[in-house]
């Protein structure tokens, strides 16, 4: 038999269904995440467009510089609070807005508990830290004690 004579496999099964999947194809994209899309008309500028995200960003760029520059005896419990409440925030415009432009990066349950678990653990920790803990935790005081007494 010839090369050109071999019956080629149909892409679909023409029998009774099979337990086997079908072959996989090569995949040539992907899908975007729900709610990706821009947050401002496309005629906005950019900046507009992503306004969810830049806000995100933008609290915890703040965070990080109340933290860096130490103006005060509490900066850096501040400074951590501000980026836990950038998460915060995040999550919570990731599950009220209908698009968030590039906030979004997995589906949106993702994304609300991504955001959300790491902002209450982040705020958590800035509360608890020590000396002079603002909150008390009394099953975690051992775990987050820190000093040496």
């Amino acid at each position: 038999m010839a090369p050109s004579d071999t019956p080629e496999e149909p892409d679909e099964p023409t029998g009774p269904p099979s337990r086997r999947h079908p072959r996989a194809k090569l995949t040539t994209g992907t899908v975007p995440p729900e709610g990706g899309g821009r947050a401002a008309p496309g005629d906005a500028s950019a900046p507009a467009r992503q306004w969810p995200l830049l806000t995100v960003l933008g609290l915890t760029v703040l965070g990080l510089l109340v933290v860096g520059t130490d103006l005060f005896a509490q900066a850096f419990r501040v400074g951590t609070l501000l980026v836990g409440v950038a998460l915060l925030t995040g999550a919570v415009l990731r599950r009220t807005l209908p698009s968030v432009g590039m906030l979004a990066v997995r589906s949106r349950f993702t994304d609300m508990i991504t955001y959300g678990v790491m902002g209450t653990v982040i705020v958590l920790l800035a509360l608890m830290v020590q000396p002079a803990p603002w909150l008390r935790i009394p099953f975690l005081e051992d775990v987050l004690h820190l000093t040496v007494t």
